[in-house]
């Protein structure tokens, strides 16, 4: 092999190799914890095949043939990003409905406040900024929920459900909203989800377990979909520890719940991990979208964003939702 030709092969290989592997674990799930971690990255398979693609087809149009290495590489890297913008696409392209003309808007929050170290006097401001109608907060402590409340939360939301966990511990899962609220019900998930109502909505606030033990993790997402099934609640709202590529996702959005960045043609709004002790993951920036705001078919999305928040791991995310 000319060495021209090895280093095209080897340029393939590097790209090929880790854009199927990206494939091959979307298709199958398989149970061990690394292989749920890696689906989180499967939007990336898409510049791995596109690169390969544009490689190669330079080669063959540089040295005028269709060889068949060159064509069955080119092949596979069709196929691969054919399939892959499949699935991608509705959060460019999906349906988009409507809200009704006279339905009231509700402003959504979620945050994950890594165990109550997040800047939560700054979360409050976002709050108040933002006209938040209903914060779901995950990981806060009994020192975070004081924090807030010394930057005025019994002000901007004064109903509360749930209870924070100790200071440093990832369980406290908690509703504020500017409405009374009742706790219907918690669901049995190692982490604290809750179910709770108000005067417009039925929400799950959820907090599955991370895929660090995967039986766990889908463990708590079963949990989660019997519930989605059995109640029908308006919004599934949390750290779901999951992307919209791992099963349990699609299960919910077989089940009529679409994420706030489809339903908006929002593109890929990563979530996680800002920064923290995620080795160099955890300096490049957010990768993996796992904060969801989930509404059901009987209400629209009019807008969504991700802000930032100084001192968690996570990015907030904030959907305005109306009844269709």
């Amino acid at each position: 092999m000319r060495p021209r030709d090895a280093a095209l092969a080897g340029a393939c290989v590097v790209l090929l190799a880790p854009a199927g592997l990206l494939t091959f674990l979307r298709l199958t799930e398989p149970p061990w914890a690394r292989a749920v971690q890696a689906v989180a990255f499967t939007p990336y398979a898409l510049p791995l095949y596109a690169a390969t693609l544009i490689l190669v087809a330079g080669v063959m149009v540089a040295r005028r043939t269709v060889a068949v290495p060159y064509a069955a590489t080119a092949g596979l890297a069709v196929t691969g990003l054919v399939v892959h913008a499949w699935w991608f696409a509705p959060q460019l392209t999906g349906n988009v409905p409507a809200a009704a003309p006279d339905a009231e808007p509700t402003v959504v929050m979620t945050t994950n406040v890594l165990r109550g170290r997040a800047d939560v006097a700054g979360l409050m401001d976002q709050v108040r900024d933002r006209d938040v109608d209903l914060l779901v907060v995950n990981e806060i402590t009994d020192s975070s929920l004081a924090a807030m409340e010394a930057a005025g939360l019994k002000t901007l939301l004064p109903f509360r459900e749930g209870r924070p966990g100790v200071d440093d511990a990832v369980a406290g899962t908690m509703v504020f909203s500017s409405e009374s609220t009742e706790l219907v019900d918690s669901l049995d998930t190692a982490l604290d989800s809750l179910v709770v109502e108000t005067a417009r909505l039925r929400l799950f606030a959820v907090h599955p377990s991370s895929p660090v033990s995967p039986e766990t993790w889908r463990d708590d997402h079963a949990t989660i979909l019997t519930a989605v099934e059995d109640r029908r609640p308006d919004l599934v709202v949390g750290d779901f520890n999951a992307t919209l590529d791992h099963a349990p996702m699609r299960a919910l959005e077989d089940a009529g719940y679409h994420d706030s960045v489809e339903l908006t043609n929002g593109g890929f709004q990563p979530t996680w991990p800002v920064d923290g002790p995620f080795g160099p993951i955890g300096f490049l920036g957010p990768v993996a979208q796992i904060d969801h705001v989930l509404v059901s078919d009987d209400w629209a999305v009019t807008a969504t964003e991700t802000t930032e928040l100084d001192g968690s791991d996570h990015k907030p995310v904030i959907a305005t939702v109306a009844a269709r």
